[in-house]
């Protein structure tokens, strides 16, 4: 097939059909994320059904771009699931790329698809790793060039299939339970639906699908709830705020438009009612369907221990290397509180019943106690350690002891963290008056424990010096270890030169310095 007009977009839409159906248990036995409710399958084949009969009612059809506008529409008009919503806006992003156009030839079609992971992405408040945005993107990446049709379907479906396989890779709870993301394996099978009927090759699905069966006792009370519906009636500008409003109260948010001014609504919250009445202050919701969140049986139980041990923290330098030593980290800019749907992410995410969150300071210790006690969380036991400053949160991890008993880890590392002695460096952006005097803006004001204890004047003034007199008040009272994270605005070796300085005078105390990324404070400074 030289370009894809309408009628193979028809036979595209009805290859989808049949894989999504044929392929349904597996993929419904597989589902374990976001939540583990078995209906991925069930969702994405409804979702195409749907698209494919607003398709096929239509009558006559001018064009392939006109074809995947009918798709698109149906598909967001009877979407279902968070599979579902952004299969949708795979079709949707494919649709406004092809216009009015009466055919796609290669270049078209990869166009279209490097525009369908644009619109899909969007339209997701908290994209993951390791799910079906994962692997659109990877197709994306793939169908760059000028390739005839036949070479872009081939290449969009190997770099799905190859993108699958990575998944448990990227997110925890896959690799716990053994098993491929769901809604990755629908979009697998609606590519390879598509290289089908360009290339006329067979369209059984053939892709390995390890499918495990959920335990078949009493069905469990849920423990939050899908909430979805069509939105009209509403205008571009008040859906960012809208967003925010559902990410509030819950998790996988999606807000997903047909292009005609509708848009499809999902989230999964505790409070049914807020989240139709968000809707209600600024549209009309429809087609409101509510659909109750289990948690049942584990696929499989987690190979290692029970827990986790996560962090959010501000300074993308501070949260590399919490990663490097494997730690989930969630980083946040300086002054943004992060919301309830990104640390519910960052909870959730995690294959195990009990996780302890260690916030880098007060405001991110309140988000996440927040979190903690949210119905999203399920049954899992979440222990939030109250950290108020990025050094204690590294003290806590220095002696974290997977081998423990949690609650014993979670003393350990709390008594860490409560020892940590905390100084930090700022410059002053105005004038003020501190408990040690007046400081103007360029001076760099010194803090122990939340406290001014210096100020050193001049433009920035001396970093070093200003620094030593801190850690000496600090190690007055004692001390063995200092830890330093340098900010974004700090000068390139000042933690070797503040190394060699305090050598000279403390030579019994260890030093470690690290590049911490933040932006509020030149140092950070912590004293064990």
């Amino acid at each position: 097939m030289r370009a894809l007009d309408e009628a193979a977009v028809v036979a595209w839409a009805s290859a989808c059909v049949h894989s999504l159906d044929v392929l349904k248990p597996a993929i419904n036995g597989i589902n374990v994320y976001p939540v583990a409710d078995a209906d991925t399958g069930s969702n994405l084949l409804h979702t195409m059904t749907g698209a494919r009969d607003e398709l096929v009612s239509e009558g006559e059809i001018s064009g392939a771009g006109q074809a995947l506008a009918l798709l698109a529409r149906g598909a967001v008009r009877n979407a279902r699931g968070n599979s579902g919503v952004i299969l949708s806006q795979v079709l949707r992003g494919m649709a406004d790329s092809a216009g009015d156009a009466v055919e796609l030839d290669g270049p078209a079609l990869s166009t279209a698809l490097v525009r369908a992971d644009k619109v899909a992405t969007e339209a997701v408040a908290r994209p993951v790793s390791g799910t079906m945005l994962t692997v659109l993107q990877a197709v994306a990446q793939a169908v760059g060039g000028r390739q005839p049709l036949d070479e872009v379907v081939r290449s969009a479906a190997k770099a799905a299939s190859a993108a699958l396989e990575q998944t448990p890779q990227q997110l925890p709870v896959l690799a716990s339970a053994g098993v491929v993301d769901a809604g990755a394996r629908g979009l697998v099978a609606i590519l390879d639906a598509l290289a089908g009927v360009v290339t006329g090759a067979a369209t059984e699905p053939a892709h390995s699908c390890e499918a495990h069966t959920h335990s078949e006792s009493a069905e469990p009370a849920p423990y939050a709830w899908e909430v979805m519906y069509l939105l009209e009636g509403v205008t571009e500008p008040e859906l960012p705020p809208f967003r925010r409003t559902l990410s509030g109260l819950g998790d996988s948010v999606t807000v997903a438009g047909d292009g005609s001014g509708a848009y499809a609504v999902h989230v999964h919250c505790a409070d049914i009612g807020a989240a139709i009445e968000a809707g209600l202050e600024i549209g009309r919701p429809r087609r409101i369907r509510v659909e109750p969140l289990v948690t049942p049986t584990p696929l499989e139980a987690p190979t290692g221990p029970d827990r986790a041990v996560v962090a959010v923290v501000r300074g993308e330098g501070l949260a590399r290397l919490m990663r490097e030593e494997g730690v989930a980290v969630l980083a946040v800019p300086s002054g943004v509180q992060p919301s309830v749907e990104e640390m519910l992410g960052l909870i959730t995410e995690r294959a195990v019943g009990h996780i302890t969150v260690l916030p880098g300071d007060a405001r991110l210790t309140e988000a996440a106690d927040n979190a903690a006690g949210h119905a999203m969380i399920g049954d899992r036991d979440v222990v939030v350690i109250p950290c108020a400053s990025p050094v204690q949160v590294l003290a806590a991890l220095a002696v974290h002891d997977a081998g423990r008993r949690a609650n014993d880890d979670v003393v350990a590392m709390a008594e860490a963290a409560a020892a940590t002695r905390r100084g930090e460096l700022v410059v002053a952006e105005e004038e003020s008056i501190t408990w040690v005097g007046r400081a103007y803006a360029g001076d760099l004001i010194g803090f122990v424990d939340g406290e001014v204890v210096l100020v050193e004047p001049g433009s920035g003034g001396n970093l070093v010096a200003a620094a030593l007199e801190v850690l000496r008040r600090m190690l007055a009272v004692g001390g063995e270890l200092v830890t330093v994270l340098t900010g974004e605005g700090a000068p390139a070796g000042v933690g070797q030169e503040l190394a060699d300085r305090l050598r000279e005078e403390r030579p019994e105390v260890e030093f470690v310095s690290y590049p911490g990324g933040q932006t509020e404070a030149v140092l950070l400074i912590g004293v064990e």
